[in-house]
């Protein structure tokens, strides 16, 4: 069998490949370039394997005047520059030892050896540059069906990186088929190594979370997350049921999806997810439901406004109001009429503070009608 992707007819990428084939090695596309082009989806980047160790690959990839960064030489990896496109190629590897969080490994000769170390299927998929596919476990029948399957022994391949399992919800997420259900062999592994996670480091878990919820309709995997615990193990109080209205909301409206609405959707206190900043303000913005909608579209926009709109209404298992939307939108245009300015000389310090507080607050009060000469007098 046979992929024929835009990407195989990359120039700069079978340059990267005749370099190692003419050597005599290996050099097969590998996971989810592969995966994506079986299934009609866009590639992100292009990964390479062989079965060339780093110095060889480093001293060819030099021969050929291309530029190497050893950004994993440890575990096997270099990157290889050709024209400003960047080729990460990894040496075969077979793992020696696994602590749930990182792994010893070893070299390896074959994609078979390397395949049996991998987490799914689906992603233990080769291509040789001619796009002729290798399946040595079975993945191409589950990449086709929608089954995101462990390699082997599910439990086992947890065991070795605890961070699997969430990446099993991020992959049912984007990849699997909600009418064939989840592998129930992974949900029943992933119930039974919950401890785990709490060895994971808040940016790796942060990392996956914001990776599932952004697929286009995460919520059966999110709901199986609850179900085995996971949820509640990296989002405590969170539940999944205003998160299955909030999809169907966003899509009645046509509302492209939004990591931060869906985690507010889903409540529950974020900390262990190690949000930047900005995305903290956001999730508290749109978790606080004191002021209406044209208030929150003239403090924060109307995005935003439309957001908290679509949140509160998933809470209540309730339609996005039309009325909320045209407030939000109203709101973002609006300006105070009256400036510190405007209460000077009479007014300084903390008074003139309030003072313009006040005269906001009737103003908004009054659905933003109170003209300038209204607040002054």
């Amino acid at each position: 069998m046979k992929i024929a992707p835009d990407w195989l007819s990359n120039q700069n990428a079978q340059r990267v490949c005749a370099m190692l084939t003419d050597a005599g090695h290996q050099a097969w596309f590998v996971g989810g370039c592969v995966r994506n082009a079986l299934i009609g989806a866009a590639a992100s980047d292009l990964d390479l394997t062989t079965d060339a160790r780093p110095d060889t690959v480093t001293k060819l990839s030099k021969a050929a005047g291309f530029k190497v960064i050893p950004t994993g030489i440890d575990h096997g990896t270099v990157t290889v520059v050709v024209d400003g496109n960047p080729f990460e190629i990894t040496t075969f590897r077979r793992d020696v030892d696994t602590d749930g969080r990182h792994a010893t490994v070893a070299f390896a000769d074959t994609a078979d050896e390397d395949a049996r170390r991998r987490d799914f299927t689906m992603n233990a998929l080769y291509a040789a540059p001619d796009g002729t596919l290798h399946d040595p476990l079975g993945g191409i029948a589950d990449a086709l069906a929608g089954h995101v399957r462990f390699i082997g022994d599910a439990g086992l391949r947890i065991q070795e990186d605890y961070l699997r399992i969430l990446r099993f919800f991020r992959f049912f997420a984007w990849y699997g088929d909600p009418a064939m259900g989840i592998d129930v062999d992974g949900l029943a592994a992933c119930a039974g190594n919950l401890d785990g996670i709490d060895g994971l480091s808040a940016e790796r878990i942060g990392q996956e979370m914001r990776k599932l919820l952004s697929a286009p309709n995460p919520a059966p995997a999110v709901a199986s997350m609850a179900a085995s615990g996971a949820l509640l193990r990296v989002l405590p109080g969170a539940g999944p049921n205003a998160l299955t209205v909030l999809i169907h909301l966003e899509e009645i409206a046509r509302i492209e999806p939004d990591f931060s609405r869906r985690l507010a959707a889903l409540g529950g206190d974020p900390t262990r997810l190690r949000l930047t900043n900005a995305e903290t303000q956001r999730h508290d913005i749109l978790r606080d439901m004191d002021i209406g909608a044209g208030e929150a579209g003239y403090r924060f926009g109307a995005q935003i406004a439309i957001d908290r709109a679509l949140v509160l209404a998933a809470s209540l298992s309730q339609p996005l109001r039309d009325a909320d939307v045209a407030a939000a939108r109203y709101g973002a245009g609006q300006i105070l009429p009256v400036k510190a300015a405007d209460f000077m000389p009479g007014l300084q310090g903390p008074a003139l503070g309030t003072a313009l507080k006040q005269a906001e607050a009737r103003w908004i009060a009054s659905g933003f009608t109170l003209t300038r000469n209204d607040l002054l007098a």
